[in-house]
């Protein structure tokens, strides 16, 4: 049986230390910078990418341009997101259509998955006053043990890929048969394409987001400097049937990743939650040892 002096430590320790790691994700999250950029374009708007609500549907990809300013400058390493909300990846019907003996190159049928998310950014900065290209890193933006472990091809046929994914059809929203995912690089292909890996890592909340890209490469290895910038959009997604929208996020990192302001103040509550519930078993636990000391007179 637990007693007081075993409980009542528990509880303060606890508590100090949900409030040492909480205020430790507030203020570390409270240094990341972040710049939101809505896409979706609903219709009868004077946003560029309007124009393709439509266009996307009936006549495929339209190309959607995003220009804005860095008041300040933005240190490396910066991460560039896609979130989408009133998505719900959650839902059991989408949760249960996902074959994962398929995705890990074990035989399947003649069906291949549908779902992917197929918006594609390229960024610029303005230098002298001609745009130049920003380059962004599509490596390692899955987890490990997905991109190893979780998601394989099949076994290749007479060392072809193409073969190997005989008899599947083109999935109907996609703009490519399976096996030709980034088919210039020979290592992101098929199902182990990184961007449909990520894609595939199930959201738990209809308003999420997606590790697109990474900046730490060439002249922007330090980070972003202020000044003006243009995204290109291939906008190929529509989210306005679902009445869901789209955005674009340039994010810094820090040793605890992206912003997260939820997860420091759950810590505080826990912590303080736990301290309040110590000092209150704290006077119980006086009063009646009180009690039993005047009973025992």
């Amino acid at each position: 049986l637990l007693s007081a002096g075993i409980a009542l430590p528990l509880f303060f320790a606890l508590g100090l230390a949900g409030l040492a790691v909480g205020l430790g994700l507030h203020f570390s999250s409270g240094t990341i910078r972040e710049l939101e950029l809505d896409y979706t374009g609903a219709p009868r708007s004077n946003h560029d990418c309007a124009r393709c609500t439509n266009a996307s549907a009936t006549s495929g990809p339209c190309l959607c341009t995003l220009r804005f300013e860095l008041a300040e400058p933005f240190p490396g390493p910066v991460c560039l997101y896609y979130q989408l909300s009133n998505y719900y990846q959650n839902h059991r019907r989408y949760g249960v259509s996902r074959d994962d003996l398929q995705l890990s190159g074990d035989p399947w049928g003649l069906r291949v998955a549908n779902s992917l998310f197929n918006d594609t950014f390229t960024l610029h900065r303005l230098v002298n006053g001609s745009f130049m290209p920003v380059p962004l890193d599509s490596r390692g933006i899955s987890w490990w043990t997905d991109s190893n472990v979780k998601f394989r091809n099949p076994e290749l046929v007479n060392g072809s890929l193409a073969t190997a994914f005989w008899g599947t059809a083109k999935p109907p929203n996609w703009p490519c048969a399976a096996y030709l995912l980034d088919a210039g690089n020979p290592n992101n292909t098929g199902f182990v394409n990184e961007d449909f890996i990520v894609w595939m890592r199930t959201a738990a909340l209809p308003t999420f987001r997606k590790l697109y890209r990474r900046v730490h490469q060439g002249n922007f290895s330090a980070g972003l400097p202020h000044g003006t910038y243009r995204l290109d959009i291939n906008y190929s997604y529509p989210v306005l049937p679902f009445k869901g929208t789209k955005k674009v996020i340039l994010s810094t990192v820090s040793w605890m990743g992206g912003k997260n302001p939820f997860l420091g103040i759950a810590y505080l509550v826990f912590g303080s939650a736990c301290i309040l519930t110590g000092f209150v078993m704290l006077a119980v636990h006086i009063k009646y040892q009180q009690q039993n000391q005047m009973d025992e007179d």
